[in-house]
């Protein structure tokens, strides 16, 4: 939302200077984004008036000015068509940078004669974007040499503030100033709202269809008769010329005045270009239409249209067509004021990708009270400005019922903020924001919300909101929490835990931590476990972002894939990484589990002096899964190794499972050679493995907090070397778990170190 100062000051009756109003502007919530003042762009660009034109001996289309720049008269080659002897224009000597051109003036010669400095055009003071001939300016009171921006009213400083999508309410200066001024910077303006009586009944009628009732609840319409179109007055350009908007014509400046100034979308209508009357529908094989921003859009069936009895006048709340729009020829004016369904309007324009200042508004939500004050406004500034006689308005529908009475409690402030706040300071906020206050008891108030705060849902926390944005977030006193005891308990799950701890061990064992997405596309994900139609279907995106992520991913390993075989494709053979994220099996409520998946490929250099380089392998995987379930908690020496059946994107022979019980918690292997050809992944052997967090049991509660006593052993701790000599066929996890269960007491830990 963009706005001049001046203008603010027009509906905000203040002293403040522009530091305080920003200061005030960003406590309340409306960030400022950015502050510009023209006139620093300007500096160095004066008045310049013409003291003779005359052609360019050497060149058909240039002249050459003698200009007077205040205090002496300089030469100046020119090329625009509207150069003459008394034209007042922006001169801009050497040594001045240009904005609009992006380049520095220089004394220079033009076709062998001299020229110092330039006449300036609208777009090379990025103005507007008239480039067609030097500016003129029409004003006796401007002498040579007058700085430009005041010769054309540029001094006054632009305000960017960011509006969020909740407060549609600011996104017109009005409602700006509204904010403000419950703050007590200032006093609002009232606006001089007076009801026009019409001389005649509208020989165009409005009728709004069943089908575009919800989407359309309100249209009010009037028919001006003789009007004059034009150029607009220096006044109202020069407000639509600050915030970057150009000047079209009288009527078409008027409703963006009314937009920006009131958020009040309005439109004007050529009457004598309409067939019958006006009828707002919904469209249904209605072809194609020219908007007036210059594009032609095919419109789809299901859109809020205003039509005439022929054709498509324009979308609502969205764009006018340039069939019904006005020109400098238009004698006769239908106007429209209408309140349009926040979410029809942004379907609508969404679905042609048509932004404009209309849809801007509209989908965030006008004020629906104001649609009349509105048509009354309009028609006086057309009146004022076009001349004319001015029929009855027409009215189809009726306003929508944006009422809403809430009940509030002024000492829920206090329990809510930490602060207590006086009660007569709460409803001097919430007034002053335009809400109205019934005051039931000292604890109970009937709040009823103004029409043009849809972002209100009638929760107490809404109106805290509200008073603590205006009162001030620094005058809230610091009070610490109360706690129980002097160290705050954890309240983190046991999955919250065991990812936290997964984590540090994997990136211990020397594996580097990834983010990536949690689609992938539809045929990856059938060879990495969806392999039933209805889960396929049940994980498809209904509006994926790309063909390319249609799927929620139901495992992290073909992107940790693919990031590892585009590193080699860069240069870098050796990847070792993991993530730890959600995976999806099915769109049931258990259907996301949380997995720690990674990947070794490539060279593994060894720490240890003994060991050298050497390929990543399955043991490697292993070792990995080991580290994480250790950190999660899992008694490791007694898992189950399986080798039945592991996923079939493992390679079969160099893969196992590990379990508890029935309990699979975490698979292991090298990568199926077939699945990594499918993937397009040439010359490349990756180990992973996959620790499934969520299938982790969880940690029995201690029954008491006390801790045992220290009970050491009398016995000096040993180690010692067995060697045993067994068929191939039997497992080492098995001679492991037949060591250990000799002696529970007083065998610690068992470890095989060779193989021979």
């Amino acid at each position: 939302m963009k706005f001049t100062l001046s203008w603010l000051k027009e509906y905000l009756d203040t002293d403040a200077s522009l530091n305080e109003i920003v200061d005030k502007l960003n406590e309340i919530g409306l960030e400022v984004e950015d502050i510009v003042n023209p006139a620093d762009e300007l500096k160095g660009f004066v008045v310049g008036i013409v003291e003779q034109c005359e052609k360019h001996p050497d060149a058909d289309k240039l002249n050459i000015c003698q200009v007077n720049n205040g205090t002496e008269i300089l030469q100046v080659v020119c090329g625009a068509p509207n150069a003459k002897a008394g034209l007042k224009g922006i001169f801009a000597p050497s040594g001045c940078y240009v904005p609009g051109a992006d380049f520095t003036l220089k004394k220079t010669e033009i076709r062998g004669q001299e020229s110092n400095g330039m006449l300036c055009s609208e777009k090379e003071l990025c103005i507007s974007n008239e480039h067609d001939g030097i500016i003129e300016i029409d004003n006796d009171n401007l002498t040579a040499g007058m700085l430009a921006a005041d010769a054309l009213n540029l001094n006054d400083p632009v305000i960017t503030i960011e509006t969020t999508p909740n407060r549609g309410d600011c996104a017109g200066i009005y409602g700006i100033a509204r904010d403000l001024a419950a703050t007590g910077i200032g006093e609002l303006v009232e606006l001089n709202i007076e009801k026009i009586s019409g001389s005649f009944d509208s020989p165009i009628k409005v009728t709004i269809k069943p089908d575009a009732e919800k989407s359309c609840p309100l249209f009010l319409g009037r028919y001006i008769k003789g009007v004059k179109n034009g150029t607009s007055p220096e006044w109202l350009q020069t407000k639509l010329k600050s915030i970057g908007l150009r000047p079209i014509s009288i009527l078409v400046d008027i409703t963006n005045y009314m937009t920006i100034g009131l958020n009040r979308p309005l439109h004007a209508y050529d009457a004598d270009k309409l067939s019958g009357d006006v009828h707002v529908r919904l469209t249904n094989h209605d072809g194609k239409i020219n908007a007036l921003n210059d594009k032609e859009y095919e419109l789809k069936d299901g859109h809020t249209a205003i039509c005439d009895d022929k054709s498509v006048l324009g979308l609502a709340g969205v764009i006018g067509s340039v069939e019904s729009g006005c020109s400098d020829d238009t004698v006769n004016v239908f106007l429209e004021a209408a309140y349009f369904d926040p979410i029809a309007t942004a379907m609508s324009g969404r679905s042609l990708q048509i932004d404009s200042d209309a849809r801007y508004r509209f989908e965030r939500g006008v004020d629906p009270e104001f649609t009349y004050a509105g048509m009354e406004l309009f028609t006086k500034l057309v009146l004022e400005l076009c001349g004319g006689e001015a029929s009855n308005v027409i009215k189809a529908g009726d306003t929508p019922d944006y009422h809403q009475v809430m009940e509030f409690n002024p000492n829920r402030t206090e329990k809510l903020l930490g602060d207590k706040i006086d009660f007569d300071i709460q409803a001097e906020i919430i007034t002053k924001l335009g809400f109205i206050i019934e005051k039931i008891s000292d604890d109970k108030w009937n709040i009823t919300v103004p029409s043009w705060r849809h972002d209100i849902a009638g929760f107490d926390a809404d109106i805290i909101e509200e008073i603590l944005r205006i009162y001030g977030f620094d005058k809230i006193s610091i009070n610490p929490l109360k706690r129980d005891g002097s160290i705050a308990k954890t309240h983190l799950t046991d999955l919250q835990k065991n990812t936290i701890n997964a984590k540090h061990a994997l990136a211990t064992r020397g594996l580097n931590e990834t983010y990536t997405w949690s689609f992938m596309e539809a045929e990856l994900a059938s060879r990495f476990g969806v392999n039933d139609n209805q889960a396929q279907k049940s994980l498809t995106l209904v509006n994926p972002i790309s063909q390319d992520l249609s799927t929620m991913r139901p495992s992290i390993l073909p992107n940790l894939i693919e990031a590892a075989y585009r590193n080699k494709s860069r240069g870098y053979p050796d990847s070792h990484f993991f993530e730890i994220g959600p995976c999806f099996k099915s769109a049931d409520y258990d259907g996301q589990i949380m997995v720690a998946a990674g990947i070794r490929s490539g060279s593994i250099v060894s720490k240890h002096w003994s060991e050298s380089k050497r390929d990543a392998d399955t043991i490697d995987a292993k070792a990995d899964a080991f580290a994480a379930l250790e950190a999660s908690g899992v008694k490791t020496e007694n898992l189950q190794i399986s080798t039945n059946d592991v996923p079939k994107w493992y390679h079969p022979n160099r893969s196992g499972m590990l379990k508890q019980g029935n309990n699979v918690v975490a698979i292991f292997g090298e990568v199926h050679p077939m699945i990594l050809e499918e993937m397009g992944i040439d010359d490349m052997q990756v180990a992973c493995f996959e620790v499934f967090l969520s299938s982790l049991p969880t940690k029995k509660k201690k029954k008491s907090t006390n801790i045992a006593m220290l009970k050491t052993s009398s016995l000096q701790p040993l180690s010692r070397d067995f060697a045993f000599i067994l068929k191939k066929e039997i497992e080492a996890a098995k001679l492991i778990r037949a060591i250990h269960a000799a002696d529970k007491k007083f065998i610690t830990n068992v470890d095989i170190f060779d193989v021979y």
